[in-house]
């Protein structure tokens, strides 16, 4: 309905029952009346000059209760007119009213978030993003450590000499590849705040890396892996098996580090990890060769002793602690000190071993399985890599999900047989270890 709107006639003014009607005022363009069963309010449409059409909500212009007493509201009809005056004016110069209300929000809420501190960011992050990680509680204290300094202060605050600090003084300490992961990690953490405008710009964007990371080539020989596996047997029982199960099942370390007991499988030769538990999200059969069972069957066995002796002693203060953990020392976690036991096999190596990682051990065995005719599809399986190529054609993929349990056993048995070619001095060795 349109209709020169005038008090009168809007005092004469009846709700409908349902629904609502809409009277457009003639004298002031785009200005209506909406009317709705309990209230009647003001709504003004006007395109701003080179923008687009803007709807505006006055106000009330009176109400009716459920017995029909109509009250007045705050927005009379002058009132309305007067405001769509004041916007078409606006509009004319190109001013938009809506526009400028929804930037004003926008700093508001900015202000509010970089005035939160560095710590209630890291916290959120936390919750939203570092939860979904495997290394949850590891990358927080790696953040909260690098920015100590800085985690009572706001947010806003934070600044690329600030955040490139903690990356230097690692890097001052000759740990480079340490430094370019706190990096990795404020970056995207940097990242992650700005795009949800706690920061008002990504202030990690250009750190500066501690050094140019090349990819390793580092191939292990066998000469080289025997004499590793012979010197464990110097490690002694805490160290010596786990060192020597990562070497003959050539999984991720954290794999071995976290095995548990009931992922064993000993009546079929080998143990399964969870989708949880792998780095690539997909759950994992490992075979367990003969000398890798006979590892696992004397760690047991040992375990076993220990809880026969203390059961026998009486004493609770020996009793050891149940746990589902293979190896363990506490009984609530798995074993710690990998570095520790990496620096005392390399002393017993000699200065003239090549440095080398755990980690070669699975670039040992690819290498070495490769050269005697074991498929790429079957090691990728066995190292539980995705499919080969970056870009596997459909029946390729379909392969490389196959399981291939079988000929994973032929290849990992086939490395047991290289890796343990055991000569003399250490099968003595070990018996005087277990004197």
């Amino acid at each position: 309905m349109k209709k020169e709107l005038t008090n009168a006639f809007l005092m004469k003014l009846k709700p409908p029952a349902v629904g609502r009607d809409e009277i457009s005022d003639t004298k002031r363009s785009g200005l209506r009346l909406r009317v709705y069963p309990a209230r009647a309010v003001w709504m003004y449409e006007k395109r701003v000059k080179g923008g687009a059409k803007r709807k505006h909500t006055f106000g009330t212009y009176c109400t009716w209760s459920a017995t029909g007493k109509r009250e007045d509201g705050a927005i009379g009809l002058g009132e309305a007119r007067a405001l769509a005056l004041e916007i078409e004016a606006e509009a004319a110069r190109g001013f938009d009213r809506v526009l400028e209300a929804q930037q004003a929000r926008r700093d508001q809420e900015r202000a509010a978030a970089t005035a939160q501190t560095l710590q209630d960011v890291l916290d959120v992050y936390d919750e939203l993003h570092l939860s979904t990680l495997k290394r949850q509680g590891e990358r927080k204290r790696q953040l909260e450590d690098a920015l100590r300094k800085h985690l009572a202060q706001p947010i806003g605050d934070l600044n690329r000499a600030s955040l490139q600090k903690p990356i230097d003084d690692k890097a001052k300490e000759g740990k480079m590849f340490m430094a370019n992961r706190i990096r990795a990690a404020l970056k995207h953490f940097t990242r992650w705040a700005w795009r949800r405008e706690y920061l008002s710009e990504d202030v990690g964007d250009r750190l500066e890396r501690a050094t140019e990371e090349q990819i390793r080539d580092r191939v292990l020989s066998l000469d080289e892996i025997r004499a590793i596996w012979k010197l464990t047997y110097e490690l002694g029982d805490l160290w010596g098996p786990p060192v020597r199960l990562l070497l003959l099942t050539v999984q991720r370390r954290t794999s071995i580090n976290n095995l548990r007991k009931s992922e064993l499988e000993l009546a079929k030769s080998r143990f399964r990890k969870a989708i949880s538990q792998e780095k690539n999200d997909r759950g994992h059969i490992t075979h367990l060769s003969a000398s890798a069972m006979a590892e696992i069957e004397k760690v047991l066995a040992r375990q076993e002793q220990a809880k026969a002796e203390a059961k026998k002693s009486k004493k609770s203060g020996k009793t050891p602690a149940a746990s589902d953990f293979l190896f363990t020392t506490t009984g609530r976690t798995p074993i710690s000190g990998w570095s520790k036991m990496k620096t005392r096999l390399d002393k017993l190596l000699g200065d003239e071993f090549e440095p080398w990682r755990l980690h070669d051990f699975r670039t040992a065995f690819a290498t070495h399985m490769a050269e005697r005719g074991i498929p790429e599809s079957v090691v990728d399986r066995v190292l539980n890599h995705a499919a080969t190529a970056s870009k596997a054609s459909a029946v390729a993929r379909v392969y490389n999900q196959a399981e291939l349990l079988a000929e994973r056993a032929v290849a990992l048995d086939k490395w047991a047989e290289l890796v343990t070619q055991e000569s003399a001095d250490v099968i003595e060795l070990e018996g005087r270890q277990n004197v």
